[in-house]
């Protein structure tokens, strides 16, 4: 594994450790927190280690983990730029939250699109660049759909009842993100940044 590897993962880890950390205080276990701090980006480097060592064989396992880190890093920014847009919006203007998910989720595209080329299907050329960049933008248009609308099933029908709204919301972007995930990764990998043969 490369030390870029290691680095992102860990780093991916300790950014995820602090929406963990949220979700625990928000359900009064926070006193558990601070172990998310070190446990995180210890799985984070291990999961993304046996998934190289698997790679090695099949190809796509590697990718898929390198690809969920991706992911769960752009999960944070997502969360964390909803969160800002939205109090920002509440501050000034009342808006939708649906307008701060979707600039959360455009947010969180800009890191996907650098960490998925770059990082998870290493397409470092710039041949073909402006197809690759509208190919990219149309599966993740499509993706936003999809995630918005996951979003927005996760807040108005799917909420238990003893989870406090404001966890629900952070959890529902999550679930959000996973569904629209799958159609991401397929079109990631077999249009945006296929490689040649």
């Amino acid at each position: 594994m490369k030390t870029q590897d290691i680095i992102f993962a860990a780093v991916t880890g300790l950014t995820v450790a602090f929406i963990g950390a949220d979700f625990l205080n928000g359900v009064n276990l926070g006193h558990y927190a601070w172990h998310l701090f070190w446990l995180f980006p210890i799985l984070s480097v291990v999961c993304l280690e046996v998934a190289n060592q698997i790679g090695k064989k099949i190809t796509f396992i590697d990718e898929a983990a390198k690809f969920f880190l991706v992911g769960a890093f752009s999960a944070v920014i997502d969360i964390k730029v909803y969160q800002f847009s939205a109090w920002m919006f509440g501050l000034f203007i009342l808006i939708s939250p649906l307008v701060s998910k979707s600039i959360s989720f455009l947010a969180a595209t800009v890191v996907k699109y650098g960490g998925n080329k770059l990082w998870v299907f290493e397409k470092n050329g710039k041949d073909g660049i402006k197809k690759e960049v509208i190919q990219f933008l149309t599966i993740t248009l499509i993706g936003m759909i999809i995630d918005v609308a996951a979003f927005y099933c996760a807040t108005h029908f799917w909420q238990p009842a003893t989870v406090p709204t404001e966890i629900w919301t952070e959890s529902s972007i999550i679930i959000a993100a996973l569904v629209a995930a799958i159609w991401n990764f397929l079109g990631y990998k077999y249009v945006v940044f296929k490689k040649s043969k």
